[in-house]
């Protein structure tokens, strides 16, 4: 492929009313994130040396999420929403700045591939000054068509509101994304005229203009799932689907299995090792990494952790934000660990709680234990040493150590640190009434009431 500077233009003015929310349309998410930072992120994978972004007015969010994502990217305002083309040229001075090609794409076009915005680019190194992405649809109603000449070039691109029914037969559909080596597109863009059924300017009309300037424009396919775009909650969660169905393909190529595929929820960023074995009903949010060898059981819920090799999660534990877990580390069911470590070996079996702190290697952490890390203004660190054990039901009042090798007795509640290889416990006297639950008993029984 040939070496031109790349600028990548992403539309991001929708309004989105069908959506019926008050979050701008392209910051919805998908897989953990939103879909303007799933259109960036493929730009950048494409090669984009610069990037601008299109949004509507007032769209400070939008905007904010666009320079979060991209601290250089270039932000212009489409003032009135009339047409693609006019979103477009909006950009109208980084169009102009520029010597080399320009991708314009769509923020809620998630799916959308870099590999195709890559084909995109090498229709243009094949000789073509446009190129058109487009897809095969068993269904085109709503689509524009791309209109093909006996060569297999591009001649025009037809809204479905002004396509004969003819041009309606076609099934090559437009999938939005443009790729342009043109020497000023921005001269290009500002001929385009809004004589359509919206009375709007259409990006798809600059084809129409180049041929008739003798240029080339020649169509570049992709699948149907990639073209699908996102106007309401509906196809928001198509979206997802899609999204999900892909990613768990992959996760699957790479050496993992997942038991019920459609039941294991993925982020963006999940990274999965070889070997792992996920269960049923599983869901990652982002910031999850899974080294070889781990099994995740069934029902777990996985948030910015990390879990090494050889450890067993679940079933039902919650790993949340900081969640270090060691190698062959056991995270048992219903177990909640945030911020804090448990290292190689080390074991939390049955119903605990681990926050803002750390359980050392080959430590075990008894069932109903709790790190008790909150005093209602800060957080407070625990510290469990090697080896050490911890009984049931015993509560870990932060800030406090336990030393290696320590064992604190079942039911204690320990407030103070605890020396290596030393027994704590606290615990009140044990009381016995030899008879006292039968006097109880026929005392009350006197007193009842009848319902």
């Amino acid at each position: 492929m040939a070496s031109h500077p790349l600028l990548i233009v992403v539309l991001a003015a929708g309004q989105g009313v069908r959506m019926r929310s008050a979050l701008p349309k392209v910051l919805h998410p998908i897989a953990g994130r939103s879909m303007l930072a799933h259109a960036l992120a493929n730009a950048r994978a494409a090669g984009a040396a610069r990037l601008a972004v299109v949004v509507a007015p007032a769209m400070d969010a939008v905007r904010a999420e666009a320079q979060r994502i991209a601290p250089d990217i270039e932000v212009f305002e489409q003032v009135v929403p009339s047409g693609t083309a006019n979103a477009a040229l909006s950009a109208r001075p980084a169009l102009e700045r520029h010597r080399g090609d320009v991708i314009v794409l769509f923020a809620d076009t998630p799916l959308l591939e870099a590999t195709s915005l890559r084909a995109l680019l090498a229709a243009l190194d094949a000789g073509a000054q446009i190129a058109a992405l487009g897809f095969e649809a068993p269904d085109a109603t709503g689509y524009g068509r791309l209109l093909l000449d006996a060569k297999g070039r591009v001649t025009a691109i037809r809204e479905h509101a002004d396509a004969s029914e003819e041009q309606r037969r076609i099934g090559l559909c437009n999938a939005g994304a443009m790729a342009f080596r043109v020497v000023d597109l921005a001269a290009l863009l500002a001929r385009i005229g809004n004589d359509n059924a919206k009375r709007e300017y259409y990006l798809t009309d600059a084809v129409a203009i180049a041929a008739s300037d003798g240029l080339t424009t020649l169509p570049v396919r992709c699948t149907p799932e990639e073209a699908l775009g996102v106007n309401s909650r509906e196809q928001l969660a198509a979206a997802e689907a899609a999204w999900q169905r892909r990613a768990r393909r992959r996760v699957m190529e790479a050496g993992a299995t997942l038991v019920a595929p459609e039941t294991v929820w993925l982020a963006f960023d999940t990274a999965i090792g070889r070997d792992v074995t996920i269960e049923p009903n599983v869901f990652f949010g982002p910031g999850v990494v899974i080294e070889d060898g781990a099994h995740i059981l069934a029902n777990c819920h996985v948030v910015g952790a990390r879990i090494g090799g050889g450890a067993r999660v679940g079933p039902f534990a919650r790993l949340r934000p900081g969640a270090a877990i060691g190698a062959s580390a056991h995270i048992g069911n219903f177990v909640e660990v945030k911020n804090a470590s448990v290292e190689a070996g080390a074991k939390a079996n049955h119903l605990a709680y681990i926050g803002d702190g750390r359980v050392g290697e080959g430590a075990n952490i008894g069932a109903g234990t709790i790190f008790c890390n909150y005093d209602g203004f800060n957080k407070h660190f625990t510290d469990v040493g090697k080896g050490a054990f911890v009984g049931s039901n015993a509560s870990l009042v932060a800030p406090v150590k336990i030393g290696d090798g320590a064992y604190i007795g079942s039911g204690s509640v320990i407030t103070s640190s605890v020396e290596a290889d030393a027994l704590a416990l606290e615990r009140a006297r044990q009381e016995q009434r030899s008879g006292w639950a039968a006097k109880f008993r026929a005392v009350m029984g006197r007193r009842k009431k009848p319902l």
